[in-house]
């Protein structure tokens, strides 16, 4: 029996080791950031498209292949000498190439590397949309954690005053009612911590989705500060920040310089490329001759008149979405500063007086309603405000912090952390 036991105990031991070992430390924002650009297969996918990308620059770079043809001609193995049935062979080799002119593969390569920068800033652009979308779920997390913090230490300030309304019942106090009446009461707080529990198990599982990460969600946590600060930046600085910062804007502005290297490219391949040829071959009696060809086609009916029509259009299509670019970004750093002084103005209130306020009120009335000064449904309303306000408090942060992270989002960096 000793032995087994021993080896049971060496389970349990190394279960709990192993347990402890797999516990992960609260990430932080920056840590998360971090292990999102890392992971996140959708940035990964995007960054292949960027390799893909510079991997057709090579393509646009290449020369055109040589042609070679051989040719034997003029056998005669049935009428002519049966013992040199090559004796009249006409063998030739030839071989041309396509020169092309007006700088065609420079462009192409210009062209194809400005469509590298495109989606470079392109898959930046995602990121960004990607950060906030991080960004509101790490919000979302940690807003569901502090509400369930309040919910929790409401329930616990709650049954601390059952205990005590218990003792003035067996006391002959309160009347069973008023003691039912506090137990049924009960059922509400208790519901709201399951709730907030079951907030922060789902705001932990948008996170890890995002994060590419398949840990329990009992093993993963995050931290940071969850309230408000007043913005050290006015909205002239904000707008000139995203104009200089938001990756949308910089691939609209390369796009109209993709779409301009794009109708040289057209005007270019309106010209004409000659080709160039050489052949070797033997005609008896010469042993052997070399020639040389050029052939020029003429171009009287396509002279590439519709690609550069299109190009040249395009340059003005780039130009007024590089337009539509910078006005949405003023409307969108209008629209996040808005809403961010809006929510500011909402919480300064809730900090300056009406926790403090909500706090005192409760203490007040329980104290009173312990000591028969104030009646049960004082009591109970008290409590139900001071629970409401808190909770409206966590959530006006909340919405305080994704106002913050759609303003980064509009300015294009974090300009509030």
């Amino acid at each position: 029996m000793r032995p087994i036991l021993w080896r049971c105990w060496g389970v349990i031991v190394a279960g709990a080791l192993a347990h402890a070992g797999f516990a992960q430390q609260a990430l932080t924002w920056p840590e998360v950031r971090a292990k999102f650009e890392a992971a996140n297969p959708t940035l990964r996918a995007a960054q292949i498209g960027i390799d893909e990308s510079k991997a057709q620059e090579v393509t646009a770079y290449l020369r055109p292949n040589p042609d070679v043809t051989g040719i034997l001609d003029q056998l005669d193995p049935f009428t002519g000498n049966p013992y040199r049935p090559l004796g009249s062979a006409f063998p030739l080799v030839s071989a041309s190439y396509l020169h092309e002119r007006a700088h065609k593969r420079e462009l192409r390569l210009e062209s194809a590397q400005k469509g590298t920068t495109v989606a470079v800033s392109q898959l930046d652009d995602q990121q960004r949309n990607l950060l906030f979308t991080l960004r509101s779920a790490f919000v979302q997390a940690l807003q569901a954690k502090a509400v369930w913090g309040v919910a929790r230490e409401s329930l616990a300030y709650y049954d601390r005053l059952l205990a005590v309304s218990g003792n003035r019942f067996q006391a002959g106090d309160i009347a069973r009612v008023d003691l039912d009446r506090l137990e049924l009461q009960r059922v509400q707080f208790a519901s709201d911590v399951q709730t907030a529990e079951t907030s922060v198990r789902t705001a932990k599982i948008q996170l890890l989705m995002l994060l590419n990460d398949r840990a329990p969600v009992e093993q993963f946590d995050v931290a940071g500060p969850f309230d408000f600060s007043e913005p050290i930046a006015n909205l002239e600085e904000l707008r000139q920040a995203a104009l200089s910062a938001r990756p949308d804007l910089r691939a609209a502005v390369q796009s109209v310089d993709k779409a301009q290297t794009d109708h040289r490219l057209a005007v270019a391949n309106g010209s004409t490329d000659p080709t160039f040829g050489v052949d070797f071959a033997r005609n008896p009696p010469i042993p052997l001759y070399v020639g040389f060809s050029v052939n020029i086609p003429l171009r009287i009916f396509d002279r590439n008149q519709g690609e550069k029509a299109r190009t040249e259009l395009d340059i003005q299509r780039n130009q007024r979405l590089r337009e539509a670019a910078e006005a949405q970004i003023y409307s969108d750093v209008d629209s996040a500063w808005t809403t961010l002084n809006g929510n500011l103005a909402l919480l300064r209130p809730y900090k300056a007086k009406y926790l403090a306020q909500a706090a005192r009120v409760r203490e007040t009335i329980s104290i009173a309603y312990q000591r028969g000064g104030a009646s049960l449904l004082d009591f109970l309303n008290a409590q139900n405000d001071y629970r409401a306000l808190q909770v409206t408090y966590l959530n006006l942060v909340g919405s305080y912090l994704t106002a913050a992270a759609q303003l980064n989002l509009a300015v294009g960096r974090e300009v509030i952390q």
